[in-house]
């Protein structure tokens, strides 16, 4: 599968602390520690992963364990079992049940999918949840 289509890989056994940087989708699965900026890609934090990172990507799926804030220009998917500490700036959000989540969420109007509301106005919804997300008392 050579092409477009292939991410970039860091292993489990791989430790990077610094700056990654990059320009193609990116599955972490080992240690990192410092920022991670793939504005027009895709960042995959697999389910060994631990990282502590701010994170900025296109769109962000978190399965392992992140502390540090994200910032994605499309969607953030928490997948079930993921662990993450850090606030959420992104236009799209998906949380799974029984992932981990603590901070807060700032969801955004994307600029390329609809244009200023009339009246010059910007569209923003803020929420703040603590783990566990779901709780059956149906308390925020």
């Amino acid at each position: 599968m050579a092409g477009e289509s292939a991410s970039a890989i860091i292993g489990k056994s791989v430790e990077i602390r610094g700056e990654v940087k990059g320009s193609e989708d990116l599955m972490v699965d080992g240690l990192v520690e410092g920022t991670i900026t793939l504005t027009e890609s895709r960042l995959t934090i697999g389910p060994h992963a631990t990282v502590t990172a701010n994170v900025a990507a296109r769109d962000v799926v978190v399965l392992g364990r992140l502390s540090g804030n994200i910032r994605a220009d499309g969607r953030v998917e928490l997948r079930k079992g993921c662990d993450l500490l850090g606030d959420i700036v992104t236009g799209r959000l998906s949380i799974e049940e029984n992932a981990m989540f603590r901070g807060k969420v700032e969801l955004t109007q994307s600029t390329e999918k609809a244009a200023a509301p009339p009246g010059g106005g910007s569209v923003a919804k803020a929420a703040h949840a603590e783990a566990p997300l779901f709780s059956p008392s149906g308390q925020k």
